[in-house]
């Protein structure tokens, strides 16, 4: 098979045709045609069906898919370990938790951006579960993750300690008074989020179970939902801080062993650790690895 041919294959799958794909590869639609068109004689099957509407991978494509997508990382990443002669510079992508970038990483990037003009800092947001699939699939050099993170393929380093707490809408002084509603609901990011998996685990354990869920695609719209009194959730106490200040919050303060949470970068163990991202490694979490 050839790399080209792989490439090519992984575009159409994206963009769903045959035209598209040649738009983005800057190539006539012929050419992508002839190279889908030898990689499927090679490997025996058909990847595609085609319409008048575009290219839909067949169950073939499906499972070839993964494979082309890793060669492509693959062939990146060579490239930039080419070209990476020790001085940080080039592309740099990496991710966080909403929280943690809005309550640790802005100030640690515009730093580290300040320090090394020459790499371009791209940062996404997701949740945990989100964000180690985007490093596993090599999508991100690392990502800020609710821990403990326990992987084989993953390197975990100690990043930041949060403190959790409870928020409410203001009124209700105590846990046991809030959590005893009979009108109490869950206001929880979509799934995949670690807050929202503590929230039902804390709730499990002081028998809560079955709550009704309102969920929110975004923190700014969780916080206004628990502000009007829709419900309760879970996130870092020092949000309520910079974020939602003039008592529209309260916050309750859990138990030492339930309100600690770690925030851990990691990485691929087997990616290219480049000049770029042990830089920013280095700068923030002062060097330490687990």
């Amino acid at each position: 098979m050839d790399t080209r041919d792989l490439t090519t294959f992984a575009a159409v799958a994206r963009l769903g045709g045959m035209g598209r794909a040649a738009r983005e590869l800057n190539t006539v639609q012929s050419n992508v045609t002839q190279r889908v068109h030898r990689l499927e004689e090679a490997l025996g099957v058909a990847l595609f069906e085609r319409s008048r509407s575009g290219a839909r991978l067949t169950a073939a494509g499906e499972r070839l898919l993964p494979y082309a997508a890793r060669v492509g990382a693959l062939l990146d990443e060579a490239g930039r370990a080419a070209r990476d002669d020790g001085s940080p510079r080039g592309a740099l992508t990496v991710g966080a938790l909403e929280t943690t970038a809005a309550l640790r990483v802005s100030p640690l990037l515009a730093a580290y951006a300040t320090r090394h003009p020459d790499v371009d800092l791209i940062l996404r947001t997701g949740t945990t579960a989100e964000l180690i699939d985007r490093v596993l699939d090599r999508e991100l050099e690392g990502a800020f993750v609710c821990g403990p993170i326990v992987h084989p393929d993953l390197v975990a380093t100690p990043a930041f300690e949060e403190e959790l707490a409870l928020l409410s809408a203001p009124g209700e002084r105590s846990i046991a008074g809030l959590l005893g509603r009979a009108d109490l609901r869950l206001i929880i990011l979509r799934a995949g989020c670690s807050y929202r998996q503590r929230l039902e685990e804390l709730l499990a354990r002081r028998g809560i179970v079955g709550l009704r869920r309102l969920e929110f695609g975004s923190l700014e719209a969780i916080l206004g939902a628990v502000a009007a009194g829709l419900g309760v959730t879970l996130l870092p106490r020092a949000l309520v801080g910079p974020a939602w200040r003039g008592g529209r919050l309260a916050t309750h303060r859990l138990p030492p062993a339930e309100a600690r949470v770690q925030t851990v970068f990691v990485r691929r163990r087997d990616m290219l650790c480049s000049s770029a991202l042990v830089a920013f490694q280095k700068h923030v979490t002062k060097g330490k690895t687990r």
